[in-house]
């Protein structure tokens, strides 16, 4: 074959030649036209998954901006010397306390209803028409003054028959004497037999008797005299009249005239739990005198001071409490019959003891503890404490802590043992917030404006 003769191409394929049928034939290579759609969908795939890329590495960088960016307080200085720092320990603000040591008072509450120690039903121990009433409702009474009266003439006639009928008797009983001395002297002459004198002297006993009886007649016409005039039985404070006068009343009355309500003093019973009893009893066998205070229904306000009195001398089974009873003056009449007050009793009083606020004790595994300031390098470590008696505002440690040493009270929840903490004493007021709320404070600098949100269409 000659070299210098120029290759000639070979000649195109007919319709029914095998290089025409070749590519068809092949197994396992896609024709031309798939080839042709299939790289535009794998650019597709490649554009999504840069896109979702994108949004992941956004969102994990807000994330870590979110979780070190610098304290608002540190921003506020300035930041840390050199510049905040990722990872770099900063101090928390807490609100602290110091432990003070002091009296705390043990008092109970319980729920008591107001009961007078003296309510009398007035009524007429005589029939007969009334008369005259004599008081006014709600007037203020004392024992013996005049109430009412029921029609007397009848019981005044009674008495003088039965004072007629003493008389008569006691005519009787003296002649009957004379009779008796007569015989005794006709006895020592034997002029008359002895049974004579001793008929007479049974007569003298029957005319004495008699007299007794007429005697107690006149005395229970008098009484049921008496009974007509109605006085008050008992001090205390006269309610609704029942009866008007005119009206005819009877001995026992089923409604009475009035009833009278000792209003001064007066008690209030109460109910405290059967766990309370021993150191009430403890101390009222000691002799002391043991003060409660009775609120109205809110606790807001204080109604009355008085005494402890009496413990019932049974528990209720059914609710395991025990009714006890203090006694008030109530001079100015703020205490009402069967109405409901808070009481409050004084047991005892715990002197020279720690206290700490409530909000500083803590709950947790280490069971109750609370976190203490350390002065040196004002880091926070948890110290478990034994607790004792509260009154709501504070409480008292019997052991973990000494008084003077700090307490956080406020921010507790984002300490751990060792946390730096930046203190501000709880019993210095803040300051009061600035009248333009939307000025920034000192050196922080202004603030960024908000983006509007895209839609995310």
């Amino acid at each position: 074959m000659d070299l210098d003769t120029p290759l000639r191409p070979p000649p195109a394929p007919g319709p029914d030649s095998p290089a025409t049928a070749a590519p068809e034939a092949r197994r396992g290579q896609p024709a031309p036209d798939a080839q042709r759609t299939e790289a535009p969908r794998r650019r597709s795939i490649l554009g999504r998954v840069l896109a979702w890329l994108v949004v992941l590495s956004l969102i994990g960088g807000g994330v870590w901006w979110f979780a070190f960016r610098p304290a608002p307080e540190m921003a506020a200085r300035g930041g840390p010397p050199g510049g905040f720092r990722p990872g770099m320990p900063t101090a928390s603000p807490v609100v602290t306390a110091t432990v003070e040591k002091g009296d705390m008072p043990i008092r109970l509450n319980g729920l008591g209803t107001v009961s007078s120690l003296a309510t009398v039903t007035v009524r007429p121990q005589v029939g007969g028409q009334l008369t005259q009433v004599a008081f006014t409702e709600g007037q203020a009474v004392q024992k013996g003054d005049f109430l009412a009266e029921v029609d007397p003439r009848p019981f005044q006639l009674a008495v003088e028959q039965a004072e007629a009928q003493l008389l008569r008797d006691q005519a009787l009983l003296k002649n009957a004497r004379l009779d008796l001395e007569r015989y005794r002297l006709l006895v020592k002459q034997d002029s008359i037999a002895k049974q004579q004198r001793d008929t007479q002297e049974s007569l003298v006993q029957q005319y004495e008797g008699t007299v007794k009886a007429d005697q107690v007649a006149v005395e229970n016409a008098k009484l049921n005299l008496s009974y007509t005039r109605i006085t008050a039985p008992v001090s205390g404070r006269a309610g609704l009249r029942l009866v008007d006068p005119g009206n005819y009343v009877t001995a026992g009355e089923a409604g009475g005239i009035v009833v009278i309500t000792q209003v001064q003093p007066i008690s209030v019973l109460f109910t405290l739990p059967e766990d309370n009893i021993p150191a009430i009893m403890s101390r009222l066998r000691g002799g002391a005198h043991l003060p409660v205070t009775a609120y109205d229904r809110t606790r807001d306000r204080v109604l009355a001071t008085g005494t402890l009195t009496t413990v019932d001398n049974q528990i209720d089974v059914t609710t395991g409490t025990v009714k006890l009873r203090a006694q008030f003056d109530n001079a100015d009449q703020s205490l009402f019959p069967n109405q409901f007050v808070n009481v409050q009793l004084l047991v005892d009083t715990l002197a020279g003891v720690p206290m700490v606020p409530v909000a500083a004790v803590q709950r947790g595994a280490p069971g109750t503890y609370v976190y203490v300031v350390n002065g040196a390098d004002s880091t926070a470590s948890v110290r478990p404490v034994t607790l004792g008696a509260s009154d709501g505002a504070k409480t008292v440690i019997t052991q973990g802590v000494q008084p003077g040493e700090t307490v956080v009270i406020q921010g507790a929840d984002r300490l751990r043992e060792g946390a730096k903490v930046a203190a501000t004493d709880g019993s210095v007021q803040p300051a009061a917030p600035s009248a333009a709320p939307s000025a920034a404070p000192a050196g922080e600098g202004p603030r960024p404006q908000r983006r509007p949100q895209r839609n995310a269409s």
